[in-house]
């Protein structure tokens, strides 16, 4: 544990800027003021038990660590390595500094989760938590995810919007079938044009059947879904034989513009 005192730690949280993550710092609250109260851990509360207690000789990577909540507790169940990213310095800088309060061993890095092939390993646990729809290409991340970094458990949470509950999808519909659509459960994704909650990064809202169904196309199967935006899932085969989607990219072979097929 850090040996700085309880106005120090203020002190330095405050210089880090506005914290999203609600952290104990030795008696000092970092986002003591939390629109969604004590966040994330009343988000936590919820779902902690369906997490191994036990992660001794594993590896977790925390996708979109913000201020390090979640790698905090991980590394507090004996995870052997903990490596945070995020794409924001930011919150990179509050984890480093909560996690040297705490006196736990996590590496941060700076990444976003369309890189994460540059990582060249998978890893135990990945926590994908809170990242979904800030993304212009959610799908694509889960792609990427499912077959460059994960080896195991994928613990997954979005915010979510509309209808609760599951649907029940067949298998194929003719393509004069319309009124599926319009099913207020049916797996949906809500666009997000402008700004929601005064954040421009809001890009998309699923419902809930909509964050499951995603899961599923990417190769996770749901083992646990302890509350309607957290599931707990394992790697597994896609349903469909696809990978994940690059555009064709300009190939130079000394020749004419350079264009070509990737």
């Amino acid at each position: 544990m850090s040996q700085l005192s309880a106005d120090q730690i203020r002190e330095r949280a405050a210089a880090l800027g506005d914290w999203f993550h609600n952290i104990d710092l030795g008696g000092v609250k970092t986002a003591p003021n939390h629109f969604l109260n004590d966040y994330p851990n009343v988000k936590w509360q919820t779902f902690q038990h369906v997490i191994p207690a036990d992660l001794t000789g594993k590896t977790v990577l925390d996708i979109g660590c913000n201020g390090g909540f979640y790698s905090i507790e991980m590394k507090r169940r004996g995870a052997d390595r903990v490596l945070g990213v995020d794409f924001d310095e930011r919150y990179l800088n509050q984890a480093r500094f909560a996690a040297e309060v705490k006196g736990v061993d996590i590496e941060f890095r700076q990444l976003s989760v369309y890189d994460v092939a540059e990582l060249g390993e998978k890893f135990d646990v990945v926590l994908f938590m809170g990242v979904l729809y800030h993304l212009r290409h959610p799908l694509l991340a889960l792609d990427l995810i499912h077959d460059n970094v994960c080896r195991d458990l994928l613990i997954f949470q979005s915010m979510q919007r509309g209808a609760t509950g599951e649907y029940a999808v067949r298998p194929n519909y003719d393509f004069f079938e319309q009124d599926h659509f319009n099913e207020a459960a049916y797996p949906k994704m809500h666009f997000i044009e402008h700004e929601y909650a005064n954040d421009w990064t809001n890009w998309w809202a699923p419902n809930e059947a909509g964050s499951a169904a995603m899961l599923r196309s990417a190769g996770f199967e749901i083992l646990e879904h302890p509350e309607s935006e957290v599931f707990v899932c394992r790697v597994t085969e896609r349903p469909k034989p696809m990978g994940a989607v690059y555009p064709a990219k300009p190939k130079t072979n000394g020749k004419g513009n350079g264009r070509g097929h990737a």
